[in-house]
């Protein structure tokens, strides 16, 4: 049996302030979105993926992928966002099977009213503590986590 790799101080500490930030950061996000657009952080994320994708179009496997959701999940929100006219759903013209998700002309310009307060959230949140050199460290810390927490999916892109 393999003997457990117990956390010395040190990483025992950065543990905590990393769980912290994990826990505390999804609601700040989410409080300045719901206030200012009626949106929520994943609501944003979908509408945001989409809005960078070639014709505004992925497939449904695809917006998973890049919101790192289940399908479940996303099929729920693009449901609640449907509704909302932001996207619109149809199927693909290059494989029958699959569905497309499609931000609408309204999911655009939803998009576009929340990101300048949302940016701002994570610019004033997250980015401003931070010198360049330590941007720098969190983008490689990040890239390691995710490299083994998530090693068959494609990494974030700017």
């Amino acid at each position: 049996m393999e003997e457990t790799p117990w956390l010395d101080d040190e990483q025992l500490r950065a543990w905590k302030r990393f769980v912290a930030v994990v826990e505390q950061l999804p609601g700040i996000l989410d409080s300045q979105l719901q206030q200012d657009s009626d949106l929520s952080h994943f609501e944003y994320y979908v509408l945001a993926m989409l809005s960078e994708a070639p014709g505004r179009t992925l497939r449904m496997t695809a917006l998973a992928e890049r919101t790192n959701a289940t399908l479940p999940r996303l099929s729920h929100v693009v449901a609640r966002l449907e509704k909302r006219g932001y996207i619109e759903r149809e199927r693909s013209a290059e494989d029958k099977r699959a569905t497309n998700a499609v931000l609408t002309d309204a999911g655009w310009q939803k998009t576009v009213a929340a990101a300048p307060g949302h940016v701002r959230a994570v610019h004033d949140h997250v980015i401003a503590p931070l010198s360049r050199e330590q941007i720098a460290q969190l983008d490689a810390i990040a890239t390691a986590i995710l490299g083994r927490i998530a090693p068959d999916r494609p990494l974030p892109e700017a």
